[in-house]
């Protein structure tokens, strides 16, 4: 991991939050804010798929194309590659402006660079909608096939300005010149009341941040009590094994919820080989199973969490651009641990040494231990990808 630069934690002051689940109440809240958008729109994502899903999104946005609102769609590249041509032509008629996020270094055949992997809509720089959703059937609940487990936050404050500001910087690829964006030169008046504390974090390689993977190693250097964790892709690299070691060993309970099914079975191979060390040293894991865990939230001490499109993995920390959002609010940091703590509880097989052990032959175990060697290789490749549009 990148030698972690020593900054300031900055917190907005002005900001109410609620915690919306994915599937239906997600793109409920989503159509909602693009409903009742007046002025601006930016919608940023890793997957934008052209099935019922994506449709209804589509439609709201060139909606509010019509209404003369400015909307704004980034969405990645690769994960993003097989959205049809008459489908971007159909947004861009609409007055929608649509681009694919630019890589490094691009050619006919290839390209080089690092995943837009955030998922952040902001409207008219008041209102916020960041997690780790995807916009796809798999993530919203459809006839017969509930939605893969997944969370976001939605945000008034200052918080979705600051938001705003990294979504055009994103949109303009980070300009040089230090120019105020048309969100920092907007006025906008937040009402108090129901104030939460948000630091906004985002893990970039090329720009050179690492707050995130931060946040994490302080999370477990500062952690008095307990951790509750909630991670798709739940694969630490040595710099956070470490401090999940030394954690452990002051008397901090971590508890971590993953993928019983996952969508990517080596990662889950690997994942399971590193259960054993986990184990040995006395963090607690549960494995969800109604259907695919996908969301990414920890909570500390029941003080503070952070939720957003981070995994616990090299791949986030190296090779994507990804976002967080911290929260200081005790009740809602506690509420969030208790839905947690519930979804462990009902929800969740718990992997104890004993189940583990009896859980794989010899063959299975070598096989856990080649996804393991040929995963913590592959973040080194992970920003290196075959171009598939042609």
């Amino acid at each position: 991991m990148p030698r972690l630069k020593k900054t300031t934690e900055h917190y907005t002051k002005q900001n109410k939050l609620q915690l919306v689940r994915g599937g239906k109440p997600y793109f409920d809240c989503l159509i909602g804010m693009i409903e009742r958008a007046k002025e601006s729109i930016q919608l940023q994502t890793y997957i934008f798929d052209v099935d019922e899903t994506g449709r209804i999104v589509a439609d709201a946005l060139k909606a509010a194309a019509q209404r003369k609102v400015k909307v704004y769609v980034l969405v990645d590249g690769y994960a993003s590659k097989k959205i049809p041509r008459a489908f971007i032509q159909e947004l861009t008629d609409a007055g929608i402006h649509f681009r694919f996020f630019n890589p490094l270094f691009k050619s006919e055949y290839f390209y080089f660079g690092r995943r837009l992997h955030h998922k952040i809509t902001v409207v008219d720089t008041r209102y916020a909608l960041a997690g780790g959703v995807n916009i796809t059937n798999r993530y919203n609940d459809m006839p017969g096939e509930p939605a893969w487990l997944d969370f976001a936050l939605f945000l008034e404050g200052e918080a979705a300005m600051e938001l705003c500001v990294h979504c055009w910087k994103t949109w303009k690829n980070y300009p040089t010149r230090k120019v105020s964006t048309p969100c920092e030169q907007k006025q906008v008046h937040f009402p108090a009341g129901d104030a939460s504390e948000v630091s906004v974090r985002r893990n970039d390689w090329v720009r050179r941040r690492n707050q995130i993977s931060a946040t994490y190693i302080n999370m477990f250097r500062n952690a008095k009590s307990h951790i509750t964790i909630l991670c798709a892709y739940f694969l630490p690299g040595r710099v956070i094994r470490r401090q999940l070691r030394y954690a452990t060993e002051r008397g901090v309970k971590i508890k971590v919820i993953t993928a019983g099914v996952s969508d990517v079975k080596i990662s889950k191979y690997a994942e399971r080989y590193m259960y054993g060390w986990m184990l040995r040293h006395g963090i607690e894991l549960y494995e969800y199973q109604p259907t695919v865990l996908h969301g990414k939230i920890a909570v500390c001490d029941g003080a503070w969490m952070t939720i957003g499109s981070y995994n616990v993995n090299d791949i986030s920390a190296y090779a994507s651009i990804e976002l967080n959002m911290n929260v200081r609010n005790k009740p809602f940091s506690e509420n969030t641990e208790k839905m947690l703590l519930q979804i462990a509880e009902k929800d969740c097989v718990q992997v104890t040494s004993e189940y583990y052990r009896r859980s794989g032959n010899l063959i299975i175990r070598f096989a856990r231990w080649l996804s393991y060697k040929f995963f913590r290789f592959m973040f080194v490749l992970s920003t290196f990808y075959f171009k598939h549009r042609p």
